[in-house]
Order: C-alpha cells, then sequence, then structure tokens
C-alpha cells in the first residue's frame, strides 16, 4: 500500500446510544466519575447528547452520551449502543482524499463541524460494491486534532516508543 499522506493520533471520543441517556450519565458520570462539559442538540442528526470527559489536555477522550430527539426516526442513535468512536487526525482533508482513492466508503455529508467544534467526517459502517471498505458495522468518526493535540502527540511520540507501556 503506499504511504498514507496523514496519522491517527488517538482516540478523541467515543459516541454510546440509548432510549434514555439520563440512565448513560448515572453510569459515566454519577458511578463511574466522568465530567459533564457539554450538551449537543439536533434535530436534524436526530440526537440529544450529554458530552462527559475522561483525561485532560490533548490527551482527553470524550464520552458522548446520547439519545434520539425522536426514538422513531433516523438517524437511530441509540442502535446500535455503541454508535461511533471518533479518532483524532493530523490532517482529515488529507485523510479523505487518500481514504477515498483507496474505496473507503464515507457516510454523506462530507467533512463538516462537529458537534465540539472540530472538522469531522464519518467512514460509513458498511461498504458497498464501488466502495467496498467501511467499518465493518461499527460507524467511525474522522475527527481533525486541533494544533496543540498534534503536538502533544508528536512530544510524547518523540520520547516514548509507540508500543513501550508504563
Amino acid at each position: 500500500m503506499t504511504d498514507r499522506p496523514f496519522r491517527v493520533l488517538g482516540i478523541q471520543q467515543i459516541a454510546i446510544g440509548s432510549t434514555d441517556k439520563t440512565k448513560l450519565r448515572r453510569l459515566w458520570v454519577d458511578l463511574l466519575g466522568l465530567q459533564l462539559t457539554g450538551n449537543f442538540r439536533s434535530e436534524r442528526e436526530n440526537v440529544d447528547e450529554d458530552i462527559a470527559v475522561t483525561g485532560r489536555g490533548p490527551f482527553r477522550v470524550e464520552v458522548d452520551l446520547m439519545q434520539p430527539v425522536d426514538a422513531q426516526k433516523a438517524p437511530k442513535v441509540h442502535e446500535p449502543a455503541l454508535n461511533h468512536v471518533g479518532l483524532w487526525i493530523d490532517d482529515i482533508h488529507k485523510a479523505v482524499a487518500w481514504l477515498g482513492e483507496q474505496g473507503v466508503r464515507f457516510a454523506p455529508g462530507g467533512i463538516r463541524k462537529g458537534a465540539a467544534g472540530h472538522e469531522v467526517c464519518f467512514i460509513h459502517p458498511k461498504g458497498n460494491d464501488e466502495k467496498p471498505f467501511s467499518g465493518e458495522g461499527v460507524l467511525l468518526e474522522l475527527v481533525q486534532a486541533p494544533s496543540e493535540v498534534i503536538s502533544a502527540f508528536d512530544a510524547f511520540s518523540a520520547t516514548h516508543d509507540a508500543w513501550e507501556i508504563t
């Protein structure tokens, strides 16, 4: 395979769906201790979500606790319960162009501003004849990493072996 013109830096978020986000909040915030930092609601995307976080600075990971605005309408953010995984990408435009050339199928919408304010794009959970590569059942969100996240990952990588466990 050709050299890829981008890097996946790490996990930016996981999104978990339910018909009742208060139960999710009870587990993730009240019992596990993640910090609730915001909310996002979009009729168009059929989502009402609480944003919880763990970690700090550029190594912070969001856990989005989502419920549908209307459980009868699509997209059904609660099916499957693990809605999507977000990946920090150092250059989302190069990533989308290159992955598209490799046959990756993207969800409709293209690159756009996401709930946290970063540019995002979604890899479709299912491939098709024209674009056979997909998330194989999992929706994947590519998230443009801000410069401070890129710098922190570069600094960490410069001093640690990628497989080193400390």
